[in-house]
């Protein structure tokens, strides 16, 4: 029987960090230039540290890396990225993907520690020459997310990523958002071409367009003013975004459901994106106002879209000018 994770796998976060996933040199097997991952200090991200291998050949320095996840971290600042009651029982590498099979202690992993624990791994072993995937089992099942889906081999491919090498980059995208209609009580669609620097993620950009007033007559931001966005990140589809407790600071004149959904329909739009985990300060052990748990992923819902067909184009710029050198 397959296992499941933990409600609302995910969350948090997230991450934070994201920056949290920024890329590792691929076929690193090499003495440098590796990086094995651990979560940070507060534990909202991912942190590469510099190893030097000890081994050669794929297989011994999978059981090296095997060895240095499970051993405590003496260094403050480098938080082991599962707990010490989390074991990798055994591994099996097939066809250049590495199976990881973990005890069931997995499964108790909180969901946000679980998520950045995943990404760390995924992010450690895919250094290695000969591992371009990562698979994960649970008491010999293959591990599922909240909705009972298999997580499936995790590559590069998984993560989204924005590392921001070329900060003055300007790019232009064309972000479909969903604002709090007049009455509060359903969502209004709008269409802006946004102009922004490419170390800014495009589902953070979403986020932080959805925080500001729209263009639309009318509409108006469904997120609580004075909140503030610690971080956007995006694992397997999985969106998370991470609002200070100005998230919690409550508008009773715009619907519960109208807040969570303006954020998971904006951000569902993006190829990315398949659900959304909402979470305070990293915390997801809570429930918004009376209904709607931040330990759940949430899917796409298009219910509440007075005015579906009202496509507002606003064009913006976003912190680096169009044009900016």
């Amino acid at each position: 029987m397959k296992k499941r994770l933990k409600t609302g796998k995910m969350l948090v976060l997230f991450l934070t960090v994201i920056a949290l996933f920024v890329l590792a040199g691929c076929g690193a097997g090499s003495k440098s230039g590796f990086q094995i991952y651990y979560l940070t200090e507060d534990g909202t991200g991912l942190v590469g540290r510099s190893y030097e291998m000890e081994s050669s050949g794929t297989e011994n320095q999978i059981r090296e890396i095997i060895d240095q996840l499970s051993e405590k971290s003496k260094e403050v600042d480098y938080v082991n990225l599962f707990p010490q009651d989390v074991r990798i029982e055994k591994y099996q590498l097939d066809d250049k993907v590495l199976k990881l099979y973990f005890n069931k202690a997995y499964e108790k992993m909180d969901p946000v520690e679980e998520v950045l624990c995943r990404g760390g791994i995924v992010r450690t072993f895919l250094q290695l020459e000969g591992v371009e995937g990562v698979s994960f089992y649970v008491d010999n099942a293959t591990l599922t997310d909240v909705n009972g889906d298999i997580v499936g081999v995790m590559t590069q491919d998984s993560f989204a990523d924005n590392p921001g090498k070329n900060i003055k980059n300007i790019q232009e995208t064309e972000l479909t958002l969903y604002f709090a209609s007049k009455d509060g009580k359903g969502l209004t669609k709008e269409v802006q071409k946004v102009y922004y620097n490419s170390n800014t993620s495009v589902e953070k950009l979403a986020v932080e367009r959805l925080m500001k007033q729209p263009e639309t007559e009318g509409a108006k931001s469904a997120i609580p003013e004075g909140t503030h966005l610690i971080n956007v990140s995006v694992l397997d589809g999985v969106c998370l975004v991470n609002f200070d407790e100005g998230f919690l600071v409550q508008n009773y004149d715009i619907a519960e459901p109208v807040v969570i959904y303006s954020i998971v329909d904006s951000l569902t739009e993006l190829p990315s994106v398949n659900t959304v985990q909402i979470s305070v300060n990293g915390e997801t052990n809570m429930t918004y106002r009376e209904d709607y748990s931040l330990s759940k992923q949430y899917e796409r819902n298009l219910d509440l879209v007075t005015e579906e067909n009202q496509d507002v184009n606003i064009i913006v710029e976003e912190r680096g000018e169009k044009g900016e050198n």
